[in-house]
This record gives structure tokens, C-alpha cells and sequence, in this order.
């Protein structure tokens, strides 16, 4: 499993990282946004295209509200390549995933998202695992830098069960 990997060789210093909607309504479902900017070594960015899949009008102020606290980042596709990468992407992805990728795979981005399926293999072939995070990895990251509990980080896996979100382990004691 890729969790165990992740804390113990954090990414570059300010390693980029786009946020799909899946990660963001995650961390918000925990009421954790803020986590994201106290990661040390990362800068999670979010695509104009993952902006307007957050529909829930209290999920967009909290979004908006972690991009004036400097949380997060905004930024858009302006590159040609880019442009051209996510057209070719988006025959197959939504626009959300397309941008991601198309952005990753340009910028030397990495990508924080727990969709499977066509998009993690595509990010798997594109970028390769070392450059796609989870919901979990992240909760990992923040326990091993000291930011978190294991018990702390065990209280937010329940709460995303309890919003449909199961992993697979028991508690993040076991990558420790």
C-alpha cells in the first residue's frame, strides 16, 4: 500500500501539489483545510476547473476562505501545452481530472486525489506514484511531522467513514 511511503520522504521543499474536489471536500468533511497549509515541504494549488466542482455553497466558503488564509492556491490553464494536454485528457476525464493531470504533468506538479479507475492509472502512467497523494497519505504526512495524533488521526478517519469514505486499515498507528 503507497500510504506507508508517505512522511517519511516528504517531496522537495514547496513541492506544488494540486488538490482535486475529492481531497478538498474531504479535508472540509473533517473541517481540515487549514492542515493543508500547515504541511511543511508542500503547496497545494487548485485548478479554475476544480473551483467549480465544489457546488455546496458552504463547502465554497470554506474553500474561499482557505484561499484568503493562504492555505491554498489558485491557478489556471494559460500554456499551450497545457491547453492541448488537457483536451486530449478530457476525451476521456472530466474537466476537473483533466486539468489536474494536464497541469502535473507540465508544471512537475503533484497530485492529491483518491479517484481510481481510468484518472489513477492515467496518473500513474503520466507522473508516476511518488507524485500521487491520498486523503490518507496527507492525514500521514501531518501525523509524522508532528502536526496531528495518531489518536487525532484516527478521529478524522471515523469521520470520513462516516461520510462514505472507508479505507482500508484499521488506524494510522500501523504505518508508524
Amino acid at each position: 500500500m503507497a500510504i506507508k511511503q508517505r512522511g517519511s520522504d516528504l517531496q522537495k521543499e514547496n513541492q506544488f501539489t494540486l488538490v482535486d474536489a475529492n481531497v478538498l471536500i474531504n479535508f472540509i468533511h473533517i473541517d481540515q483545510l487549514d492542515l493543508l497549509g500547515k504541511l511543511k515541504g508542500y503547496r497545494f494549488v487548485i485548478p479554475e476547473h476544480v473551483e467549480v466542482e465544489i457546488t455546496s455553497k458552504d463547502q465554497a466558503a470554506l474553500l474561499k476562505k482557505a484561499i484568503q488564509n493562504g492555505f491554498l492556491e489558485q491557478t489556471v490553464i494559460t500554456d499551450t501545452k497545457e491547453m492541448a494536454d488537457y483536451a486530449e485528457f478530457h476525451k476521456t476525464l472530466g474537466q476537473e481530472e483533466s486539468a489536474c493531470l494536464a497541469i502535473s504533468v507540465n508544471r512537475d506538479f503533484s497530485i492529491a486525489s483518491d479517484e481510481k479507475g481510468v484518472f489513477r492509472r492515467l496518473v500513474l502512467k503520466k507522473i508516476g506514484q511518488r507524485r500521487l497523494l491520498t486523503t490518507p497519505d496527507l492525514i500521514l504526512v501531518a501525523v509524522r511531522t508532528k502536526l496531528i495524533s495518531v489518536a487525532q488521526a484516527d478521529k478524522l478517519k471515523a469521520k470520513l467513514e462516516a461520510h462514505r469514505y472507508k479505507m482500508k486499515f484499521q488506524s494510522f498507528k500501523e504505518f508508524l
